[in-house]
């Protein structure tokens, strides 16, 4: 008995070995590293600064600080060129570097450089078929999707995406920027698909992550400029 519990303690390891032999670590550490660099100055231009936080920063990047986060999303700019051209060679040697082969969370680092790309139709195909392949959360594959679809103008699936329009405040008759969920195909099922995709909030949680006050609009409301 005690030579079989051996034998099948052996057994597992080399399992575990000739598993773990299969993640590529050089392309895994390469992709972590890319990941940091996707979010460098995204992070920065996402979140509200006190004054003294804008004042090191416009010094720190030689920015101006009233157009810090145009700035710092133009510095993001052009990261986002080099980091693309590298995904896009590893996507030509390795198709899209999954679960399998990078090990998570880097199997995201991908999705995250193709969603804030200019080349997302073009990829959208592998990133679905790797995300029914379980090599990639199903959920940021209908990110993708969604913006895929309101960057064609088109309504969305699962409510993921925002956008923002300059419109008048009737009170004030001042222009306003508004950020607003973009409309969405079905919205009275739209949290059944999110629960389905692996979203882990409901629609309305969703926009009060990004700010947002969710409303209903129409597709054409939003192509007409009628946002409230």
């Amino acid at each position: 008995m005690k030579q079989i519990f051996v034998g099948l303690a052996l057994l597992c390891s080399v399992v575990l070995a000739k598993a773990q032999t299969k993640i590529n670590l050089p392309l895994k550490h390469e992709l972590d590293s890319i990941y940091v660099l996707d979010q460098k100055y995204r992070e920065l231009a996402s979140i509200k600064l006190d004054s003294n936080q804008v004042d090191s920063l416009s010094k720190l990047y030689h920015l101006s600080k009233k157009n810090l986060t145009f700035g710092l999303m133009s510095l993001q700019s052009k990261i986002d060129s080099t980091n693309l051209k590298r995904i896009e060679e590893i996507i030509v040697q390795y198709g899209y570097p999954g679960k399998s082969l990078v090990d998570t969370p880097t199997n995201e680092a991908v999705f995250y450089v193709l969603q804030h790309s200019t080349v997302i139709d073009k990829y959208l195909p592998l990133v679905e078929k790797a995300a029914k392949a379980k090599e990639l959360p199903f959920h940021l594959y209908a990110m993708m999707k969604d913006r895929s679809l309101m960057y064609n103008k088109q309504e969305q699936i699962w409510g993921s995406q925002a956008r923002g329009q300059s419109i008048m405040n009737k009170t004030t008759r001042q222009n306003e920027f508004k950020f607003f969920i973009w409309p969405i195909a079905d919205p009275q099922n739209v949290n059944k698909r999110r629960k389905e995709a692996g979203f882990k909030q409901n629609v309305e949680e969703n926009a009060k992550r990004l700010g947002i006050t969710y409303k209903i609009y129409t597709l054409s409301q939003a192509l007409n400029n009628e946002i409230e």
